[in-house]
């Protein structure tokens, strides 16, 4: 969905939903929900930019709009229950963030508008019925698509690296920003001319141990998932990755 349709769908809110009274002090509507899969530092960017295109458009918040925020903390496991703190509030709409989030909040309601940043084909997701008519209550971007981004980012790294034949990818099977990936990666590693070897990483607590299965497979460079988990360390592991002297892309 582009930013125009997503502007257009937040002022309908505005302009749809009814100033309703809460159980407590009442926010001020429209109520915009915010499920970011980052922490509060690393998503503080993209919430500014939401607040900057909000006041383009005349909401300013705590005027005529609220903002409830909620943070993953780069955890998969956490997004299920900020989702239902979320809805309980009733809010006009959910801004969702990776397949976590989306997934989290269309569990708990198929009746409140979400607007989903997901990497995979929404209809295999399940959140829509065909693309050109999708349905339901979930809307938003798919930033992934299929495998060609995975291919082109091995192309890139190819191309910035020529000698490059074998490639460790560090992904986290368990967070499905970086499952999605697993499947399409021999096919597009195959196109590229590369071999890969899948790393995976499930606790960034323990660095060392990922960085000796980086050294026991032997690569030349490493592809770092997507999974908003890798961005709550992303300092540890770029610091990880110059140690180790590899060339490095991330998502």
């Amino acid at each position: 969905m582009k930013r125009r349709d997503f502007i257009a769908l937040v002022g309908g809110a505005a302009a749809a939903w009814p100033l309703s009274a809460e159980a407590q002090p009442s926010p001020v509507r429209p109520l915009i929900g915010v499920l970011s899969p980052l922490s509060a530092v690393a998503a503080s960017r993209n919430i500014a930019a939401l607040r900057s295109a909000l006041r383009d458009l005349g909401y300013v918040e705590g005027r005529n709009v609220t903002l409830a925020l909620r943070y993953g903390d780069g955890s998969a496991e956490r997004m299920p229950s900020l989702a239902r703190e979320l809805i309980a509030l009733n809010p006009d709409v959910v801004i969702a963030g990776a397949t976590s989030g989306a997934l989290a909040a269309y569990t708990v309601t198929r009746t409140i508008p979400i607007i989903a940043i997901i990497p995979e084909d929404p209809v295999v997701a399940g959140f829509a019925q065909s693309l050109t008519k999708p349905g339901g209550n979930v809307t938003g971007t798919w930033n992934l698509g299929d495998d060609v981004l995975v291919g082109k980012k091995l192309d890139f790294f190819k191309l910035a690296v020529p000698g490059l034949a074998r490639v460790g990818v560090m992904f986290n099977p368990d967070d499905p920003a970086d499952a999605v990936q697993i499947p399409p990666l021999p096919a597009a590693a195959r196109a590229v001319g590369v071999t890969t070897e899948v790393i995976e990483v499930r606790d960034l607590g323990n660095l060392d141990a990922a960085a000796e299965q980086v050294m026991r497979a032997n690569v030349q460079g490493l592809f770092v998932g997507v999974a908003p988990f890798w961005l709550s360390a992303r300092t540890q592991i770029t610091a990880m990755v110059a140690r180790l002297k590899l060339p490095a892309v991330y998502g």
